[in-house]
């Protein structure tokens, strides 16, 4: 039963053994097979084959090439009228022309055995003349082109040294290259000129297709007859051969689809292999969307959303495989406990933040209840009764606001009332000892909610520590607003401030439990912030620079109650 149920036609397991069986492995064998090792080996024949071909023709070149270099080398060494052009022609006038005349000629007529060549030079840097062959057919006009760029070339050419012209090396002229060979004596050089796409004239009887290409390059891979395809060069296999005698090289580019134009039976099934991939990848998809995407994709929304903390998201049914009906049952069941948990654990938290904070508000209650009335007796020995009436109106108000230990949060307005009241009593008792003063940014600030008690607990840990009978104390009040809706609460007085002992302490154990009774009200505070606020409200304690201790609390800005 349970493989039956594994190899059902809902079970996921199923459903993606049968799509790859039908569709993964017939398309990747195929492809592999028929088509890519097919046309590695064509690719690598016709590789090979048109390397040997250029091989055999640069060969060609070179043998060419080497026969004029060794007639040129020949003239060099056995022909005297050379010397003849190495002087001045004002000196031996006669003989100067009777040479030119002979090597004109001489050239006429060599021409004709090396028929690779279109032109055989001697030129005179010292009489600054160019002899030359007129090649049948050339205009004149070409002819002087021709002979302007062998001067110029030549001229180029003067101040380097003989090693230089050991090798044919390609030379530009307007849009044409030509290949040129030098030979020096003296002061005349002797040499060849042919232009490089009479070289090329045999190779253009191979079959290499409409965008074939046979190019001789510079060095630098600068085509001298014909445009390389830069834009598209990847489409061509690239065959290239140095030569041997001069500074280029023979590169023939024969485009892939020339190479492969002759395997049409292959080309069917690569045609036939693609259109049924493009066919047959949307089924598959949509197959694969509909089985295994789609439903994952629901449990995935419901799980992000259920961790923002919506809990009451559920994964609704839909008829899918088992395996997601078992997995979206077990989901929801685990939202349900975890939801019904949560809120055990908010209401258990809840019911604890309040009795302890009822607990904490009770510890500040009888804080300075019995000097009020020893201070509201001695008054009654001198029989003020102005001040007894003030005293006790101070007492009942300020005690009143204590009995409403049920609040969470107060209005600034009611805390500093209550703030008043209490500091109205010390300035009664201390006269000129003490005096005060309370200043807000802003009216609508008075609206805003706090933790009662919070700052009259700063004001009466002023009174217990501050106040000497050696100088007066100023005590001030400050309620502010900060960036980002925050409220700011500073008190600061003109004491002796805290001591380094008791900073010291605070702020290495900030969260601490409370020893002892020094500045209980300060630890109370801390605790209620945390309690109510978490890790959003600020508590800073700290000297003043002028002297005095300075107390800053920043909390969350609100002007309603808030869980």
């Amino acid at each position: 039963m349970k493989w039956t149920h594994k190899l059902s036609n809902k079970s996921i397991r199923f459903k993606l053994l049968v799509g790859f069986l039908l569709f993964v492995i017939p398309l990747q064998l195929l492809l592999i097979f028929d088509n890519y090792y097919a046309m590695r080996v064509v690719n690598e024949q016709v590789a090979n084959s048109n390397r040997n071909l250029a091989a055999l023709y640069m060969d060609q070149i070179d043998r060419s090439l080497e026969e004029v270099d060794k007639y040129l080398r020949t003239t060099v060494a056995f022909e005297s009228d050379l010397i003849m052009l190495d002087t001045p022609k004002e000196i031996g006038s006669d003989n100067y022309y009777l040479a030119k005349i002979n090597l004109f000629n001489k050239l006429e007529r060599d021409i004709n055995t090396y028929k690779e060549m279109e032109y055989l030079f001697v030129y005179s840097s010292v009489n600054q003349e160019l002899i030359t062959n007129q090649p049948a057919g050339e205009t004149m006009d070409r002819l002087k082109v021709i002979r302007e760029g062998m001067t110029n070339m030549l001229r180029e050419r003067e101040s380097w040294p003989k090693q230089s012209f050991e090798k044919w090396f390609p030379y530009q002229l307007g849009e044409d290259y030509y290949i040129a060979k030098i030979q020096k004596i003296g002061n005349v050089y002797i040499g060849g000129w042919v232009k490089a796409s009479k070289l090329m004239r045999p190779l253009g009887l191979l079959d290499m297709g409409p965008e074939g290409k046979s190019l001789l390059v510079t060095d630098n891979l600068e085509p001298m007859n014909g445009v390389m395809p830069m834009d598209n060069v990847d489409d061509y296999l690239q065959v290239s051969t140095q030569s041997e005698q001069g500074q280029f090289s023979l590169l023939i580019l024969i485009p892939y689809s020339v190479i492969l134009e002759h395997l049409p039976f292959l080309q069917r099934i690569w045609y036939i292999v693609i259109l049924g991939a493009l066919i047959i990848l949307p089924i598959f998809y949509m197959f694969l969307r509909q089985n295994i995407l789609i439903p994952i994709n629901r449990i995935v929304t419901v799980m992000r959303r259920v961790r923002d903390g919506n809990l009451d998201q559920r994964v609704e049914r839909h008829s899918v495989s088992s395996e997601f009906e078992l997995m979206n049952d077990v989901f929801n069941s685990m939202v349900d406990q975890i939801k019904a948990l949560k809120i055990d654990v908010y209401e258990e938290k809840l019911l604890s933040q309040q009795a302890e904070l009822k607990h904490l508000q009770l510890q500040i209650n009888p804080h300075f209840f019995l000097n009020a009335l020893n201070t509201i007796y001695n008054l009654a020995q001198f029989r003020n009764y102005q001040l007894i009436q003030d005293m006790s109106d101070y007492l009942i108000q300020y005690m009143r606001f204590m009995f409403q230990s049920n609040l969470k949060l107060v209005t600034v307005e009611d805390e500093i009332a209550h703030t008043r009241n209490y500091l109205n009593i010390q300035a009664m008792r201390f006269q000129d000892g003490f005096t005060y003063e309370i200043r807000s940014d802003h009216a609508s600030l008075m609206q805003a909610r706090i933790p009662p008690l919070m700052i009259q607990t700063f004001v009466e840990n002023t009174i217990k520590h501050a106040i000497t009978m050696d100088e007066p104390i100023h005590l001030r009040v400050e309620i502010g607003r900060s960036e980002g809706d925050v409220l700011r609460l500073i008190i600061r007085d003109t004491g002796q401030g805290f001591s380094d002992e008791s900073l010291g302490k605070w702020q290495q154990e900030p969260a601490a439990e409370h020893h002892g009774s020094d500045h209980i009200g300060i630890w109370n505070a801390r605790r209620r912030l945390r309690l109510i606020y978490e890790d959003k409200a600020q508590l800073w304690l700290s000297n003043h620079p002028d002297g005095g201790a300075n107390v800053e609390i920043r909390l969350p800005l609100q002007f309603e109650d808030q869980p």
